[in-house]
């Protein structure tokens, strides 16, 4: 997929000219904001739209009714910016963008701001936080899975859905979850690389 761009992603992820419009702005304020702190690694924005905008966006079809989100170490905005430009057109839609780090927080609210999406950022660690009416507790690149259970175990005590995606290393990490969580999980392969996947999971507690 060396040659996906991003009419390869307008395809997959059936963008219309506006959602595409948005994607392409929030592009180029990563590339802004990325010289003025390590957001992504620069070889990542090459592959912007299979590596970061791909990957974030084959979440929805997995919660095709869902309306609340919450992602947890928001970062750079991936998977929470891609979903809420996605999701912008849909009524009642909600992105809860959770980042402990300021300077991070000030990125994502200019990207906010500039596209007026549908976002509430949180300047606060997730486990600290509550949150009424999340359907789905997302995250990338946040920890592993045992630390991100402690993170997301408080905002889906209400019945969400967690879609996380996850690398190679998932299975063992699912292993050593078990050991502290009692979960029902299902791990979906990644549709944007051959050695991810995405771990839905239900019915998380302490056990």
């Amino acid at each position: 997929m060396a040659d996906f761009g991003a009419a390869e992603f307008e395809a997959l992820a059936q963008a219309s000219p506006a959602q595409m419009d948005d994607m392409a702005a929030f592009k180029d304020l990563l590339v802004l904001g990325n010289q003025r702190m390590n957001l992504v690694g620069p070889s990542a924005l090459e592959n912007f739209w299979l590596r970061h905008a791909w990957d974030c966006a084959q979440l929805l079809p997995l919660a095709p009714e869902a309306r609340v989100w919450a992602d947890i170490g928001a970062g750079a905005g991936f998977p929470g910016l891609v979903l809420a430009i996605l999701l912008k057109p849909t009524a009642g839609a909600r992105l809860h963008l959770i980042e402990s780090i300021a300077k991070k927080c000030r990125f994502l609210n200019e990207v906010v701001e500039q596209l007026k999406l549908p976002v509430t950022v949180h300047n606060a660690r997730a486990e600290d936080l509550r949150l009424a009416d999340v359907e789905v507790v997302t995250a990338r690149a946040c920890a592993p899975v045992d630390r991100l259970f402690g993170f997301a175990a408080p905002l889906m005590r209400g019945g969400a859905m967690g879609l996380f995606l996850k690398g190679r290393d998932v299975e063992s990490e699912i292993a050593d979850a078990r050991r502290g969580w009692r979960f029902t999980a299902d791990l979906i392969p990644s549709r944007s690389d051959a050695l991810g996947g995405v771990l839905k999971v239900e019915a998380i507690s302490r056990g």
